[in-house]
């Protein structure tokens, strides 16, 4: 799935179904900084209204899902629990290139596209893995909606930077991810 290297082992699923709240919690902030990021990518884009308008709907998406994690919670009387780091997108933010304001926004693009396309092969693997029957229907319908977030973040890459360089960059990007996910995938988070 999107040429990701390495697979998520599917025993992930185990860690995460043993602590269901905990995974929603993680989920619920993991969809908030995508919010948060899809807004600073508007910031850096004013000048591509059709770029921001698709982003704009990006971040409302994102914050939809924030909010149906955080209703799940409550419904489940889970505690909702404190904002915490995600060590796997800071080690992600530390590939992005900081040279022209052209390289900058394209890696920051593949830098998103990154993200969605883990957390689309993540929402796949509690699909195919877990019991509950109510996520597993959840979690079918977000692995749509990060495939197109991924879609999109690299086709306005495509638009914005030389094609070539961006198919390169990405599959950097995608040697990268692999050499750091290797680290992860035993622990009750999202990319943990």
């Amino acid at each position: 799935m999107f040429k990701l290297k390495l697979p998520t082992d599917p025993r992930w699923a185990n860690i995460a179904e043993g602590n269901i709240g905990e995974i929603l919690t993680d989920h619920a902030w993991c969809e908030q900084k995508a919010t948060t990021n899809a807004i600073s990518l508007i910031n850096m884009l004013p000048e591509h209204p059709e770029i921001v308008t698709e982003l704009i709907a990006i971040a409302q998406e994102e914050l939809d899902h924030f909010s149906q994690v955080h209703e799940i919670i409550k419904k489940r009387e889970y505690v909702f629990g404190k904002a915490r780091k995600d060590d796997y997108v800071n080690e992600l933010a530390k590939f992005v290139v900081q040279g022209s304001r052209e390289d900058l926004i394209v890696d920051k693009l593949l830098f998103a596209a990154m993200i969605e396309a883990r957390s689309c092969e993540r929402f796949k693997v509690l699909t195919e893995n877990i019991k509950d029957e109510e996520l597993k229907a959840f979690y079918k319908e977000l692995m749509i909606s990060e495939a197109n977030h991924y879609t999109t973040f690299i086709g306005f890459a495509r638009q914005l930077g030389d094609i070539e360089k961006v198919n390169k960059r990405w599959e950097e990007w995608l040697e990268y991810e692999a050499k750091i996910i290797q680290s992860y995938g035993n622990k009750e988070t999202i990319h943990g």
